[in-house]
């Protein structure tokens, strides 16, 4: 994942259709996008620009399918939308890996728009509702139309305007942590709350793996290190899919507190440096209710059928 800069295709200008080709492939070249990062370009491969930026984005695919697996009742019994999340980070993966393969200004675009798609999902699914703009008037849906059209809006913009994006995603990713200070502050599980804390530093250490490489890559080639970016890679899908995981549990306390969320870790919950996944231990509110009415009644069919019993004898 990069950072945003240069000029975009929309400076093309009125020039003829065939210009216009012309500038789309000049952005598909490798090296067209403005943003190089500290490690040495076609060092280890000469088919790949940053290797090790490039793999180093590898968690990104791996285990968005292992979250699947763990949020199989969560997407049943809450909402299928928490899957869409766990395909965006595979797309911001992929993405992230072809823009450091290359170096491509149309590289350096997908990976910043897959990212910001990935906030305005997750926002539209989980920002809680006591912090909605008081025109939304706590609705939802209306809430996820307002993310979906700022999403296209943002996304037709960064294609004019490249720069733009580094400024979106800085604006939401910094209320984000300062959202999940809040949320904390509510939350009585001490597990949740140690996994906040756990999240909050995670995502300190890749913010500074990030500034370190972009602006002080000299004194870390000078130590022949110049691969912060790479673990800011790593550290940065840690702090994200754990807040995803946070964010999930308080959506479900908040507003379907009767489906009484669970922090659990995998392989070994005991073990909590493991995978955190949200576990629904009420999962279907009114299949709970049909079985209380069915035990009531039977309780009350034994009742009558002993009393029955009683006058008989």
């Amino acid at each position: 994942m990069g950072g945003a800069g240069g000029g975009g295709l929309g400076s093309v200008g009125g020039g003829s259709l065939l210009d216009i080709y012309a500038m789309a492939w000049e952005h598909l070249r490798p090296g067209s996008s403005p943003v190089d990062w500290c490690e040495g370009n076609y060092l280890i491969s000469s088919n790949i620009a940053e290797f090790v930026n490039t793999f180093s984005n590898f968690l990104f695919i791996l285990l968005p399918p292992v979250l699947m697996m763990l949020f199989k009742e969560y997407g049943r019994f809450v909402t299928p939308g928490i899957h869409v999340i766990w395909l965006l980070l595979i797309v911001v993966g992929l993405s992230s890996m072809y823009f450091h393969a290359t170096l491509s200004l149309i590289g350096q675009l997908l990976d910043e728009l897959a990212i910001l798609w990935v906030f305005m999902a997750a926002f539209s699914l989980f920002y809680p509702k006591r912090y909605y703009p008081k025109f939304v008037k706590n609705d939802r849906k209306t809430f996820s139309w307002l993310m979906l059209l700022s999403a296209i809006a943002a996304t037709a913009l960064s294609w004019w305007k490249p720069v733009v994006n580094a400024f979106v995603l800085m604006f939401m990713g910094v209320p984000t942590m300062l959202m999940l200070y809040r949320e904390l502050q509510r939350v009585s599980d001490q597990r949740v709350y140690r996994l906040g804390i756990r999240c909050t530093t995670v995502w300190a250490v890749a913010v500074f793996c990030w500034i370190n490489d972009r602006m002080f890559c000299e004194a870390w080639s000078s130590i022949n290190f110049p691969y912060l970016h790479g673990f800011w890679h790593i550290f940065i899908f840690i702090a994200a899919y754990t807040v995803l995981v946070l964010f999930a549990y308080f959506y479900v306390e908040s507003e379907l507190p009767q489906r009484q969320p669970l922090l659990k870790y995998w392989p070994k919950n005991e073990f909590e440096f493991g995978i955190p996944f949200i576990s629904i231990r009420n999962p279907d509110t009114k299949d709970w209710l049909d079985y209380c009415r069915l035990y009531c009644v039977r309780q009350e069919q034994d009742y009558k059928h002993g009393l029955n019993k009683i006058s008989g004898d």
